[in-house]
C-alpha cells in the first residue's frame, strides 16, 4: 500500500510541476506517514486553509463517540474555533462571546474524563 501512495505522490508532483510550466501554482503539503494529500490554490488564503483543516477537526468530533475521553475537549475547542474563524475579519457579538465562554466550560469540564491511558480512534 506504502508503494501505491508513493507513485500516486511522484505523479501528482509531475502534474503539479506541468501546471508550474503553465504559471498556475498550486500549495501541495503531503505527509507520506498518513497518506494524506492537500492541494490548495495558488490564491488560498491562510484562512481557508484554516477552515478547510477545522473541518476535518469537526468530523472527527462527530464521528467519535461521546463517551470517548477526549470528545469533549476536542469538540468544544472546535467550536470555539468555528466561531473565531468565522468571525476572523469582523467583531464578535455579545452572543458569540458569551458562546465561547460556555464552550470554554464545558472544555474545564471534560478536563476531568482524560484519563492517563492511550485511547484509539
Amino acid at each position: 500500500m506504502a508503494d501505491d501512495f508513493e507513485e500516486f505522490h511522484k505523479s501528482l508532483l509531475e502534474l503539479i510541476k506541468s501546471f508550474e510550466k503553465k504559471n498556475l501554482l498550486f500549495k501541495m503539503h503531503s505527509d507520506a506517514n498518513s497518506n494524506i494529500v492537500r492541494i490548495y490554490g495558488e490564491r488560498s488564503s491562510g484562512l481557508d486553509v484554516a477552515k478547510t483543516g477545522l473541518e476535518e477537526i469537526e468530523e472527527l468530533a462527530l464521528t467519535t463517540a461521546e463517551h470517548h475521553p477526549y470528545w469533549g475537549l476536542l469538540y468544544n475547542g472546535s467550536q470555539i474555533i468555528k466561531l473565531v474563524l468565522e468571525k476572523w475579519n469582523d467583531t464578535l457579538t455579545e452572543d458569540e462571546k458569551n458562546q465561547i465562554k460556555w464552550y470554554s466550560e464545558e472544555i474545564k469540564n471534560s478536563s476531568g474524563n482524560v484519563s492517563s491511558h492511550h485511547h484509539d480512534e
